[in-house]
């Protein structure tokens, strides 16, 4: 101490050993970057041969990822987009997936900032009061002093085999896991509330079948009624016209409460109240076949498809993990340091006099741990095993979900045109019927049986046209079709101020 006050009073920098001691720590920081323990990830292979092609054929080569952006717009219909405005405002599952990132990116920054030093802030005052035996007088008595402290200290951990990079890299990856799985969720969600307004659609449109086929038979039981009072018909006509009026009566609450079902699990989606939506009579030509579909490469799959990139990002972590794991096995050397001021006066705290610091180098290394440490490197090397097969099934699920959806597609739109003709000779046979009854040809049963296959065709196209609408559904949401763009940069901004 007192040769560094001298060295100040001859013009020497007392700063300089620090200006040095920082440099001697960089030059380390700077060695220790080039030894990082563990394998280095590598976009890892699924298993799998990757065809040209998809199976099934794609409907077109065109720009994917533009394409399927805010893919549900093709509908051209403002309530879809609505209703998919108040989904990614309000649904529960979002902002908790949102809040899993925030709390992703806290957990990264805290991972990280063990690689940086750590400066902390000390200051103590106290006073002490003692016994004092002076053996030379023989006499004793009591004194009293004080001591003032204030000091920095430092620490910084050299991270020599790459404990720390591996920790903070792992993090990264579980963070970027994080931030896809919420597009999975958002994606998911999304097609779950279209494809739910679409099944409400289909069911108001089976609901509006059923009560025009309770019209036409209430119109042919009123027409059997006044035949029989003439002596044209049979009573058993009067009542299997009153049985097929009844069966098509006790059908129609089971819809309106499947509808009603459907439309409070639509309010839930959007994270509003379950309430049944009152009931719209569709458009006849409510149908409107949905564009192609381009489908793109089935290589591209794993670029577009959230959930694939997620799996890959949870690998990518539990590989850092095993670096991490690893590194532990070896020594951990540590610098500390502290700078600042002691005095048992406070008028002389900050005298040159009074300055006071400490540097250290430490270091430390498990000599006998029965297998912990060797054992948590096998462990994180299982993990990685398990992550692997997790991607290669997410990818696995991933190809099988996009074949299923456009092997639907192309097979409802092949038995929609059937179901077509169908229904043109379900037309044809009622109208044959009514007439041949009319004409006393035949019994009402004919007539009755004519209509059911009206019925029944009529139906049967409703079904297909939804199963085509939510056939389309699936097939953009399973090829990683976007979500609104606008709403996911304000959630990234709001993601960088929390920064």
């Amino acid at each position: 101490m007192h040769q560094k006050i001298k060295r100040a009073a001859k013009g020497e920098d007392p700063l300089r050993p620090y200006f040095i001691k920082l440099i001697f720590i960089i030059l380390v920081t700077v060695l220790a970057g080039a030894c990082t323990m563990g394998p280095d990830f590598e976009p890892p292979d699924p298993g799998i041969t990757i065809p040209q092609t998809f199976a099934v054929g794609a409907d077109d080569n065109a720009d994917v990822p533009q394409s399927l952006e805010n893919w549900w717009r093709v509908f051209n219909d403002p309530e879809i987009d609505q209703i998919v405005s108040r989904v990614l405002e309000n649904n529960p599952d979002i902002r908790t997936a949102a809040a899993r990132v925030l709390e992703m990116q806290s957990v990264f920054r805290q991972t990280r900032a063990d690689q940086f030093p750590s400066l902390g802030f000390e200051a103590e005052a106290g006073r002490q009061r003692y016994s004092a035996f002076n053996p030379l007088t023989g006499t004793s008595g009591t004194n009293v002093s004080d001591a003032f402290s204030l000091s920095l200290p430092a620490s910084y951990e050299i991270d020599l085999w790459g404990r720390l990079s591996r920790a903070t890299e792992a993090a990264r990856a579980e963070l970027l896991s994080a931030q896809e799985n919420r597009r999975t969720i958002v994606q998911t969600l999304v097609a779950e509330a279209v494809t739910q307004y679409l099944t409400v659609e289909s069911l108001e449109r089976q609901i509006q079948v059923i009560r025009q086929s309770i019209d036409a038979y209430q119109m042919g039981l009123d027409i059997v009624e006044d035949r029989y009072r003439r002596g044209l018909s049979s009573i058993l006509d009067v009542r299997q016209a009153d049985r097929s009026l009844a069966n098509a009566r006790a059908r129609l609450p089971a819809l309106i409460a499947a509808r009603g079902v459907q439309s409070q699990a639509l309010g839930v989606l959007q994270g509003q109240y379950p309430e049944t939506t009152p009931f719209c009579d569709p458009d006849p030509d409510y149908f409107r076949p949905p564009p192609p579909v381009p489908c793109g490469l089935p290589s591209d799959l794993m670029l577009r498809r959230p959930d694939v990139r997620a799996a890959e990002a949870a690998l990518h972590g539990a590989c850092a993990r095993i670096g991490a794991a690893k590194a532990a096995r070896f020594p951990q050397i540590t610098l500390t340091g502290s700078l600042g001021y002691a005095s048992n006066e406070l008028d002389s705290l900050f005298d040159p006099s009074s300055e006071l610091w400490r540097l250290a180098a430490g270091g430390r290394q498990s000599v006998f741990d029965a297998g912990k440490t060797a054992a948590r490197q096998r462990a994180a090397e299982a993990r990685y095993e398990q992550a692997l097969a997790a991607y290669a099934k997410t990818v696995l699920q991933a190809f099988a979900e996009v074949e299923a959806a456009l092997l639907n597609r192309r097979e409802h739109i092949n038995r929609r045109d059937r179901l077509l003709t169908y229904q043109e000779a379900a037309d044809a046979a009622l109208q044959v019927a009514q007439d041949r009854y009319s004409r006393g040809l035949v019994d009402y049963l004919t007539v009755l049986d004519a209509r059911q296959m009206k019925i029944d065709a009529d139906l049967q196209l409703v079904s297909v046209e939804f199963d085509i609408l939510a056939s389309h559904v699936s097939l953009c949401r399973t090829l990683g079709g976007g979500w609104d763009m606008a709403l996911m940069a304000a959630e990234n901004q709001a993601e960088a101020t929390e920064k």
